[in-house]
């Protein structure tokens, strides 16, 4: 699999971003986000991160109807990110933290993989946390929307792989997923329209995210020149589809919420259509993914003809 590259003589050599981590870590220094009741005037999720509340068909609807839709679309969130911290991230930080990743990497950076799996365990559990005091308080069950885009796609593309190498395939969604500069993270902790402990919690994930993305940012520079050049190839075609696999709209989701107004299945589908074009869609994911798209080309991914089609095809690269 390796080049032999030796990446521990890396003239950037490894920083730690957590040497402060006992002291500002969410799971070490924040309280728990408690939702004790309904706030008055506020929302549970920005509208302007649900275009399709935008569409003609469901602006005509109650205002009710409206604020389950975010309700919901709080619910699909919180579902997302329990999945992508429990299935998907931990896994892959745990065999880096016990060296099983076929990598070498800098003794500090094995120690502050164990970091990330004690952050995104506790990720998942205030998440969880808080989508039960979400219902508590509201009364309203989670739609039915089965599990994520991301992860039914990710098992798609592994099916499609030599066994062999399908931990490379985890690996390296991982590493897409914790550089991608999310808008809800980003976003939301700022917006006081939102109830106070979805915005705090958030927030909490937020901050934490930040040391993550130095970590994995980092890591990805040690570990792409230590691929030979079949499996650089291999890798590289697949990034792509990581990127579009998080960023892109969740139909089945989506479908699922809109079932909380009075359109039926037809009009259902006509809205997400309408509400999420393909100029719309890659345009979005390309701003999603600049932070990624620029650790890929300072470390040469783009060199490869291959490689870089298969970004154009997926339309991340214009």
């Amino acid at each position: 699999m390796t080049s032999g590259t030796e990446s521990l003589d890396s003239p950037n050599p490894y920083r730690s971003s957590f040497s402060s981590w006992e002291k500002r870590s969410s799971v070490r220094a924040k309280p728990r986000r408690t939702l004790e009741e309904l706030e008055q005037g506020k929302v549970f999720f920005p509208p302007e991160l649900v275009p399709v509340l935008y569409h003609p068909l469901v602006r005509e609807q109650e205002q009710q109807v409206i604020n389950s839709l975010l309700l919901q679309r709080l619910h699909v969130y919180l579902d997302f990110t329990e999945d992508l911290e429990q299935l998907v991230i931990t896994p892959v930080t745990q065999l880096i933290s016990r060296r099983r990743t076929g990598f070498e990497l800098p003794p500090e950076m094995i120690r502050d993989s164990y970091k990330i799996c004690t952050d995104e365990a506790w990720h998942a559990q205030f998440s969880d946390d808080l989508q039960c005091q979400v219902v508590s308080v509201t009364k309203e069950k989670p739609a039915v929307v089965g599990e994520p885009y991301f992860l039914s796609r990710l098992r798609a593309v592994k099916t499609e792989l030599d066994p062999a190498v399908r931990p490379l395939a985890d690996l390296f969604f991982t590493v897409v997923s914790e550089t991608l500069i999310s808008g809800i993270l980003g976003g939301i902790p700022k917006d006081h329209r939102v109830c106070t402990a979805v915005r705090e919690t958030i927030a909490d994930h937020a901050e934490d995210e930040g040391r993550h993305h130095a970590f994995f940012s980092r890591f990805f520079e040690y570990a792409w020149p230590q691929l030979d050049r079949r499996h650089k190839e291999l890798v590289g075609t697949l990034l792509p589809e990581f990127v579009v696999a998080f960023l892109k709209p969740d139909v089945d989701a989506m479908t699922a919420m809109l079932q909380h107004t009075c359109l039926d299945r037809e009009s259902v589908l006509g809205v997400i259509e309408e509400s999420y074009p393909t100029a719309r869609i890659n345009a979005d994911m390309r701003a999603a993914a600049a932070a990624t798209l620029r650790l890929f080309e300072r470390n040469g991914v783009f060199e490869s003809e291959k490689i870089s089609d298969s970004f154009l095809r997926n339309g991340l690269l214009v």
